[in-house]
């Protein structure tokens, strides 16, 4: 593992002094871009994150656009998903087609589970998928998405490690649980790059702040400062928000508590889903953890619904998008989670842009 992870370095090292030197170019588009990405394999909270920044954006009277990669989504090339009040509309090299509303897990494997989910939560911001963010953007400006071209704001999802597009800010999500890892590259550790990277950032969240003491926090904000001496440093929550049904309706959290029940999910950080349900009052008696970006079959889900054995079933909202156009127990409901910060995180980031 040492040698690969050395091999790796390498790679990274090799990689990041071709964009320095200019052999490799960094493109830019014509408007403002926010970067929201980590520096670790597994869950930091960048969809959440990303939602939050763009719902801020909204708010504030921009026209935020997401640049997604759309993790092992298999479509190939630009393609916009967006939720309409009666249709996905889905664009790709210049074709379009209406499909319907519900989903299929034809759509979930086209686009993968964050693409969608931001889709679903933000009706008002296009999401476009592309491996290349440059040119997502590029067919972004050249569609009819762009309503507002001088109040667009490009939010780059999972884009710390894209250098090849420039960014008018790079905030680097940590978590505050597992900030590091053992502090080694992949594959001898969780490190997608080394420590050294997060000098790139203008700005800094620990995310899941609440879950540990503040002696930790402040443990993990020295070591920041060790590598960044000038990106502010904020502190950010997951809140629970609500219960959403498969058809998309809104149930307060409360009908859950105090009620035993049978939760399964496919993250990265299935522990922390579990603890999450434990603190808004719900009993989890039964939990079932499947692989990051798992796509179910009817199968599991009917195996799941036996094992409740008429318990409420809590799934997280990633899951829940996959799950459409299979046939669902009526009990079966996805926690929404919020991500909370402080109203200066905000300020900074949409100042920078706009100065």
């Amino acid at each position: 593992m040492a040698i690969l992870s050395a091999l790796y370095g390498t790679i990274l090292s090799g990689r990041s002094l071709l964009y320095k030197t200019g052999i490799k170019k960094i493109r830019r588009l014509p408007v403002r871009v926010i970067s929201i990405g980590n520096l670790t394999l597994g869950g930091t909270g960048k969809t959440p994150a990303t939602i939050a920044v763009a719902e801020e954006a909204l708010r504030s009277g921009l026209n935020p656009c997401i640049l997604t990669r759309g993790y092992k989504g298999k479509a190939k090339g630009p393609c916009l998903v967006k939720v309409g009040t009666k249709q996905y509309a889905v664009s790709s090299n210049k074709t379009e087609k209406s499909v319907p509303t519900a989903y299929s897990l034809l759509l979930t494997k086209e686009f993968g589970d964050e693409p969608l989910l931001m889709a679903e939560r933000l009706k008002d911001v296009p999401v476009v998928k592309c491996a290349d963010r440059y040119k997502g953007g590029v067919f972004a400006l050249s569609s009819s998405l762009v309503t507002r071209p001088s109040s667009l704001v490009f939010i780059l999802d999972d884009g710390f490690q894209h250098y090849q597009l420039h960014r008018d800010i790079d905030i680097l999500l940590i978590d505050a649980v597992n900030p590091f890892g053992n502090e080694r590259l992949f594959p001898e550790g969780i490190l997608r790059e080394p420590l050294s990277s997060i000098g790139r950032a203008q700005a800094v969240v620990i995310t899941r702040a609440d879950a540990v003491p503040s002696e930790i926090i402040n443990a993990v904000s020295n070591r920041i400062r060790e590598y960044n001496h000038n990106a502010p440093i904020h502190k950010a929550f997951h809140k629970p928000l609500c219960m959403v049904s498969p058809d998309w309706s809104i149930r307060e959290i409360s009908f859950i508590n105090h009620r035993k029940v049978y939760a399964f999910s496919g993250i990265a950080n299935p522990a922390h889903f579990k603890t999450m349900l434990n603190s808004i009052g719900a009993e989890a008696i039964g939990v079932e953890s499947f692989k990051d970006h798992y796509f179910y079959n009817q199968n599991d889900i009917d195996k799941i619904a036996e094992s409740a054995a008429g318990m409420d079933i809590i799934t997280t909202e990633k899951d829940l998008v996959k799950l459409m156009g299979l046939r669902l127990p009526k009990n079966l409901f996805a926690l929404r989670v919020g991500f909370s910060v402080d109203k200066e995180f905000y300020d900074y980031v949409f100042g920078r842009i706009q100065c």
